[in-house]
């Protein structure tokens, strides 16, 4: 039992194969146009009955019998009647089957739909034990993930398969359907061995046309038309369509899970697929749509349900050439752009023609082209409109988005914000005099309340990029503070309490840090259905405010919760969220995840940058590849952090771990070198919590001379990662092998286990030293269990040895366990419910991945 698409067709077809050569295999094909005529279906069998036994049950089954009698040729071959489309059988039939079935004469595979489901008689048979039901369920996510392991050559980041799955609703058919589109319209696209989506999922690719098209024909025209008018309306009311259509083709089609219905009132009706709505909204000419258009109105209700059916509304109008008011234009532009649907945003905002309205619409626009990661056109729309904006809802978004794009195309903080001075002077927006800055305290005006919330904006924004905390808490609190607020303290207390959290972060102080931005995140209701993207900009202030700390599950958990809720935002901002989980990752030293994660993640930056994250991804990947030994994709990397624009937030970070990366690389000591020369300047030595990271580095790379300078430093710095690393400092100077022991096992308990590996690996040089050689190699036990939890296949030193990436699937690991465990092919297929061949092209697959032949050189590849 499945839905449409599912792949019950294709199974019946698979054991057909398969059982041809042991049984003689009858194939039945249930039809719709068939369904209320007894016997319908078996007509090929009972071709010879008069009219009068045609319809006599006894008559048909005898002949049927004699049928497949004949087909044995007195052979004790057993027979299989494979049924497809078992739902559209009728009554009749179904109880012929039934009866051959129960008499023991054949064996039945039967394959339907579970809505309207089988013919009672079938039924019958489950509920009374002489039938098993088998329900095949879409793909899930591992399962499409699979998929495209397994037809595409080379690495599928999780952002492309998250996008597939979703728009595939995991239906096989549509999937097939989906590749092979993208792939012929170079949708889909393999760049430097990841595959990434340059564009949208196309709805209207031939695969996917002809499956919508064979569809199509096989319904009852009533069905059709019910179909494009949902396809066109949805969300709509599914009285309106009942009204229209008629309630039994509403049951049919909801019974078929063409159409879903949401549990709300009034009753909404969608297409079951979104991807396969607009496809059929695309094969619909102007002149029929018009048409349904019409009759949707003529009936004087209210069909359009909720922001998005307003939407659709409006798209649909423009769709059919009919003029649509201006206001009504922008609503509709706003919610498209909101939910990422920048193509359709540009097209209604460009439409809107009313001077007082214009402005609006264009800032729409431009954050529709800056989804697109069209910056340069987004930055030449907000010049223009900005000024024009200063007093609406929107302009504190309007500012924020126009920085950020002219810090995507390189202009530097200090640049833009006298430019914008310099603007706001002559639109007789700010009181300072041109030119001149508020870039630190001592140019902070004395009368704060008499500037511009615009000039406010910019302060916090230099302030936040000179990590100047105080000034910036100073700032916060009045403005948290003052009564009457102004109409821009929203963004202003969201913007200066997430800059705040990343300064005093970087100055050792998470634990105030984070406060500071679970506070910003409260101001984040008040500024939703925005044009700026608060909500992605205080998430990854507050993320890093745990990664400060070694809050590693807390981190993760706000990222899975936004990749959870915010599913249309992965294209714009996927890249950027895939980035702090592996920058999570390599803090936790798990080395090869966090290059499986970084890697498809800088090439999704390269389409779309919304927060300047390349360069800092970029130095990550580059750092990551090079302790890896992966030298290729490290001198590809150095090359991308070398050429990208400078990100804000993270550029001292980047500069180390590119610093670092080259030591890895070059081991001569000039990367090394590089990191003493930056910890040493002043805007690294006056932020404990990142010089602290900067130590690390150091001491990662074998420099045992800066152990003295953490154990000092992270006394200073909030968290618990800051204290892991006091007490590996402490213990590793005491070279007391019982207290490194102690504190490995202390560790290793709380989350540290790279910490841990490195207590491990010195307790077992002490040890050794003192001639404990058994306690030695316990320790040395304990650290490769560390590389094992980290997955690092190997070490040396201080070094991870060369060992590039490979990533299993879930079935494949599944498989090769099982192989070493000793079970035959044939023996895990049945175990896991799969074919052998199945089996034997993952463990190919495996064997090409690991660099071996056969399952003897297994064990030998996998860690310990």
């Amino acid at each position: 039992m499945a839905g449409p698409g599912v792949g019950k067709s294709a199974l019946a077809e698979a054991i057909t194969e398969r059982l041809s050569a042991e049984m003689i295999v009858v194939q039945m094909h249930g039809s719709s146009s068939l369904s209320a005529v007894p016997f319908g279906v078996l007509a090929p069998y009972t071709a010879e009955l008069t009219a009068e036994d045609s319809v006599s049950p006894v008559a048909v089954l005898r002949s049927v019998w004699a049928y497949f009698e004949k087909l044995k040729a007195g052979k004790d071959t057993p027979l299989l009647l494979v049924v497809d489309d078992a739902h559209h059988l009728d009554e009749a039939t179904a109880s012929i089957v039934a009866d051959m079935i129960s008499a023991g004469w054949v064996s039945v595979v039967a394959a339907g739909r579970p809505r309207p489901g089988l013919p009672q008689p079938l039924a019958q048979l489950w509920y009374d034990g002489l039938a098993d039901r088998v329900d095949l369920r879409p793909l899930n996510r591992e399962q499409i993930e699979e998929v495209l392991s397994h037809v595409l050559d080379g690495t599928v980041p999780s952002g492309t398969v998250d996008t597939i799955w979703i728009a595939s609703g995991g239906n096989p058919r549509i999937l097939d359907a989906l590749l092979h589109d993208a792939a012929e319209l170079g949708v889909l696209a393999k760049r430097n061995g990841i595959w990434v989506l340059l564009g949208p999922l196309p709805s209207d690719g031939a695969r996917l046309t002809a499956v919508l098209t064979k569809d199509l024909l096989r319904r009852r025209p009533q069905e059709q038309d019910a179909l494009k008018l949902i396809a066109l309306a949805e969300p709509v009311a599914r009285k309106v369509i009942e009204d229209i259509n008629g309630a039994d083709v509403v049951r049919s089609l909801l019974d078929q899970q063409m159409i879903v219905e949401s549990s709300g009132h009034p009753a909404e009706l969608r297409m079951w697929n979104a991807l396969i709505g607009e496809a059929l909204r695309k094969n619909v000419s102007v002149s029929r749509s018009l048409q349904l258009l019409e009759r949707i109105r003529s009936q004087g209700e209210v069909a359009h349900v909720g922001a998005d059916g307003r939407l659709r509304a409006v798209e649909w109008a423009l769709e059919c050439g009919q003029r649509v008011p201006d206001a009504d234009l922008l609503e509709a532009a706003r919610a498209a752009v909101g939910r990422l649907r920048n193509l359709s945003a540009r097209t209604m905002a460009a439409r809107v023609h009313d001077p007082d309205l214009v402005p609006h619409a264009r800032a729409v626009q431009a954050r529709a082209l800056f989804n697109q990661g069209e910056y340069e056109e987004a930055a030449t729309i907000l010049d223009g409109a900005w000024l024009q904006l200063a007093d609406s809802p929107d302009a504190a978004h309007v500012l924020m988005l126009r920085a950020s794009c002219h810090q995507a195309l390189g202009k530097s903080l200090e640049a833009l914000a006298a430019e914008s001075r310099e603007l706001l002077h002559r639109a007789g927006l700010t009181v300072q005099a041109p030119g001149s800055s508020a870039g630190g305290t001592d140019s902070h005006p004395a009368g704060a309340g008499a500037r511009s919330w615009q000039d406010q904006m910019l302060y916090l924004l230099e302030l936040g990029a000179a990590g100047d905390h105080e000034t910036l808490a100073t700032e916060v609190h009045d403005l948290r503070n003052r009564n009457p607020g102004g109409p821009a303290d929203d963004a202003l207390r969201a913007v200066g309490m997430a800059l705040l959290s990343h300064t005093l972060s970087a100055a050792g102080r998470s634990v105030q840090g984070l406060d500071a931005a679970l506070l910003a995140a409260s101001e984040l209701p008040a500024l939703r259905d925005g044009l700026f993207f608060f909500n992605e900009y205080v998430l990854g202030r507050l993320v890093t405010g745990y990664l400060s700390m070694g809050e590693w599950e807390s981190a993760e958990r706000e990222l899975a919760n936004y990749a959870a809720e915010q599913t249309q935002a992965a294209a714009t901002f996927g890249g950027s969220v895939q980035i702090l989980r592996g920058y999570s990752l390599l803090r936790q030293g798990r080395m090869e995840r966090a290059y499986q994660m970084i890697l498809p993640a800088v090439e999704a930056l390269r389409l779309n940058d919304p927060q300047q994250l390349l360069r800092f991804g970029s130095a990550l990947g580059f750092y990551v590849a090079a302790r890896l030994g992966d030298s290729a994709q490290a001198k590809r990397l150095e090359q991308d952090y070398k050429d990208s624009t400078h990100g804000p937030a993270y550029e001292l970070l980047s500069a180390a771990y590119a610093a670092a990366a080259s030591e890895y690389l070059a081991r001569d000591g000039k990367g090394l070198a590089s990191l003493h020369t930056l910890a040493t300047t002043p805007e690294v030595s006056a932020r404990a919590g990142t010089l602290l990271e900067f130590l690390s580095l150091c001491w990662d790379l074998g420099d045992h001379s800066v152990i003295s300078l953490v154990h000092s430093l992270a006394r200073d710095v909030e968290g618990r990662w800051a204290a892991a690393m006091l007490a590996l400092a402490k213990n590793w100077e005491s070279e007391d092998a019982d207290d490194l022991m102690i504190s490995a096992a202390d560790l290793e308990a709380s989350g540290f286990v790279n910490l841990a590996r490195e207590a491990y690996a010195k307790a077992s040089t002490l040890l050794e030293q003192a001639g404990e050689r058994r306690r030695s190699r316990q320790a040395v036990a304990l650290r490769e269990k560390c590389d094992h939890e980290l997955g690092e296949r190997f070490r040396e030193g201080h070094f991870i040895a060369a060992a590039p990436a490979v990533h299993l699937t879930r079935r494949e690991q599944d498989i090769v366990e099982l192989a070493l465990q000793g079970l035959t092919d044939r023996e895990i297929a049945q175990r896991l419910m799969v074919s052998v061949r199945t089996v034997e092209g993952h463990l190919y697959r495996t064997y090409v991945k690991l660099g071996v032949r056969s399952r003897d050189e297994l064990s030998s590849a996998l860690p310990k």
